[in-house]
């Protein structure tokens, strides 16, 4: 895509992510080290099994790959791996972590809402925070299934749909028990009174995603409603551990393209 021709929140995003890069340098590198877990509250692969097991002989893309971790665990099970990313200074900690770790990736500066590559290309697609909430649904999931092969995987973890609900909208709190946006009709969640610093979100009620797959030409395998573990406190990124116990901070999906 052309400058001209990308969404009108990448230039957003982007810029955002750029100025963050430098914070979550830390935790990819931890997350480049360590086994698989998600989201917010580390929960373990072996509770959501959203990564095939073996992944040997299969073609892979990370869609908002930030600093590359699920790309370096998809690589680590033997898959051969591109991740995508619009923020150059996210990649340039990816391209750094997957020298230091030795890993064969190919990192490339892109949107996951235009992947540079043919129709039918990956097995397998992953996004966790990724293109997953920075990205407009109804861009990237219909990119999603055009590079997938028939029978290829889409996996993906965000924010749950209820959590934009309580969500203060300066980021300024933390999430708590009154409705302060309506739930149907969320789309496009804008954080543009942020000192200088906006950026924009996506979600959807449960049955819009739904709706979209369907559309689409996905079929639903998995859907999990993401609880907080017992052993969780403090909070982050504005949820409080109990409020993360009693309702869905988090939501992921695996979905399969139809033959």
């Amino acid at each position: 895509m052309s400058t001209e021709d990308l969404p009108d929140y990448v230039p957003i995003n982007r810029a955002h992510w750029d100025r963050h890069a430098a914070e979550w340098v830390a935790g990819g590198e931890r997350a480049w080290a360590g086994e698989p877990e998600w989201g917010m509250w580390g929960v373990p692969e072996s509770r959501l099994g959203l990564l095939p097991e073996e992944m040997g002989g299969l073609d892979a893309i990370e869609l908002g790959c930030g600093t590359g971790y699920g790309s370096a665990w998809m690589a680590r099970r033997g898959a051969s791996v591109v991740g995508i990313d619009p923020s150059p200074r996210q990649l340039a900690t990816a391209r750094r972590l997957r020298d230091a770790h030795d890993l064969d990736i190919e990192f490339l500066e892109g949107i996951a809402e235009s992947v540079p590559r043919p129709d039918a290309t990956f097995d397998f697609a992953l996004s966790e925070y990724g293109a997953a909430i920075w990205a407009d649904p109804y861009l990237w999931i219909p990119e999603a299934h055009r590079v997938l092969r028939p029978g290829g995987r889409l996996a993906f973890l965000g924010t749950g749909s209820w959590r934009n609900v309580f969500e203060p909208p300066t980021l300024d709190g933390a999430v708590g028990e009154t409705a302060l946006r309506p739930y149907f009709g969320q789309h496009r969640i804008e954080w543009v009174d942020m000192d200088d610093d906006p950026s924009i979100e996506f979600n959807l009620p449960v049955s819009d995603w739904f709706r979209l797959f369907a559309q689409t030409g996905f079929e639903v395998l998995q859907f999990f409603e993401i609880q907080a573990p017992a052993s969780a406190d403090g909070v982050r990124f504005a949820v409080p551990a109990e409020w993360a116990r009693r309702y869905p901070s988090e939501q992921a999906w695996v979905v399969r393209k139809r033959p």
